[in-house]
């Protein structure tokens, strides 16, 4: 069945995959920084508007798993549209209803579809992309959904200008959702147009329907129903059979996304610990997520040609250093310098392990029905990056945000060693 279909094509998925992608990304980037702005002005504290941006991620964490059966029982496309409508309606709940419940209920259900949509996409790519491509691939993914967020805010202080509301940003989430359900009902579906993904859940299902009942269409004993509910894709089976490699592999993951992410919550911090202008510190951390994102395709072409320990090796050790480094310049008369530099030092640490992630998860998947699996390896590395921003700040709390620095590289230091220790036996590279 295979043989017939037809062989994976960049220009055949560029417009179908990537650019739902981005207009989904375009406008979440345009409304999550917004979230607190629009708290505060509801009522909320710092804290609690902090706390309300936060659901996002609580969304994103909660809905891996069901993300991954669902995708698996009814195709990526399908699960993409139901992500957008469910963005919408988290969208028009924090419209309708202009409480501070009705904005953490939104968040939290645009959260869900995050997961499920990147989900989608991850598990496609999985499913279609030839190994040799595999990393640009996926990165070349995060470097769109990167490009989307800092494209969004733009959008967003453009049409704050216009009409003088912040809440008039949340209708461009809405128009980009309906745009890329647009794309995905107008353009071919790669997955049907590739057809390895349907015909592998079309055997899988058959194989399932053949196990319900015996010959003669009696119903099965519960030895043998229960057989049969093995049989079908399951993210707790999926977890129970690679209960090896996700607590291995997935930790060291886990503790990558926790690095990354602290990078964004640390820069602010410290720039204003040490008294930097403002304007100053937007443009230096400005600069560095630059460097970041056009290092995407770079990270990729790292991966497939020399390995996948040639990007999280590097990347881990030079962040690590880099948070270890800011430690000890606080108190230096040439700290705003310092601060410069190392920001853009870790932009380029964190450029180089664009896609990583998505990469090890893609290799790590089962071929035929990945998405339970993603959805147990992508809840890992979530769960990183939402506990980064909670143990930096007990840390500062309890000690100091030279603490926080260290703990943050040793964290590092630690994903370091387990990823360098597991990569070479669970994805070992092959020369092409």
């Amino acid at each position: 069945m295979t043989d017939s279909a037809p062989r994976f094509s960049w220009r055949g998925v560029i417009l179908p995959v990537y650019l739902p992608t981005l207009v989904f990304s375009l406008g979440e980037g345009a409304m999550i920084p917004i979230v607190p702005l629009v708290a505060t002005e509801r009522g909320a504290s710092l804290a609690l508007a902090g706390l309300i941006a936060a659901m996002l991620m609580v969304g994103e964490l909660a809905g891996d798993l069901p993300a991954g059966w669902l995708v698996a029982r009814i195709g990526e496309r399908n699960a993409m549209i139901g992500a957008a409508m469910l963005a919408v309606i988290g969208v028009l709940i924090a419209i309708v209803s202009p409480t501070l419940p009705a904005l953490a209920i939104g968040v939290f259900l645009l959260g869900l579809a995050t997961a499920v949509f990147g989900l989608a996409r991850h598990a496609f790519l999985t499913s279609y992309v030839p190994v040799r491509t595999r990393a640009r691939a996926l990165s070349t993914l995060g470097g769109v959904f990167r490009a989307g967020w800092a494209v969004g805010p733009f959008a967003a202080a453009a049409i704050i200008a216009s009409t003088g509301s912040s809440e008039s940003v949340f209708w461009v989430l809405v128009v980009a959702c309906f745009a890329v359900i647009g794309v995905l009902v107008l353009l071919p579906d790669p997955e049907r147009v590739f057809g390895a993904a349907r015909l592998a859940r079309e055997a899988s299902a058959a194989s399932a329907a053949a196990t319900t009942t015996d010959a003669s269409g009696a119903p099965l004993t519960a030895g043998e129903a229960e057989a049969a509910a093995e049989s079908s894709p399951s993210v707790f089976r999926a977890i129970r059979e690679n209960r090896g490699v996700l607590a291995r592999i997935g930790t060291g993951v886990g503790l990558l996304a926790a690095v990354r992410v602290s990078r964004t919550v640390v820069l602010p911090l410290w720039s204003v610990s040490i008294g930097m202008p403002a304007e100053q510190a937007a443009l230096v951390i400005g600069i560095s997520g630059t460097i970041d994102f056009a290092l995407f395709y770079a990270s990729g072409q790292i991966m497939d040609r020399f390995g996948r320990l040639w990007s999280a090796i590097p990347g881990l050790l030079g962040m690590a250093a880099g948070h270890i480094a800011l430690a000890f310049t606080h108190d230096l008369p040439s700290n705003a310098v310092w601060f410069t530099v190392i920001a853009i030092w870790l932009g380029l640490a964190n450029g180089v392990t664009s896609g990583i992630i998505m990469t090890l998860g893609a290799d790590l998947a089962p071929k035929q029905n990945p998405a339970p699996f993603l959805g147990a390896f992508r809840m890992i590395g979530d769960t990183g990056g939402a506990g980064a921003p909670l143990m930096i700040a007990a840390v500062t709390s309890i000690a100091s945000i030279m603490a926080a620095n260290v703990a943050v590289g040793v964290l590092g230091l630690v994903g370091a060693a387990m990823l360098w220790r597991w990569i070479p036996r669970y994805v070992p590279h092959r020369r092409r």
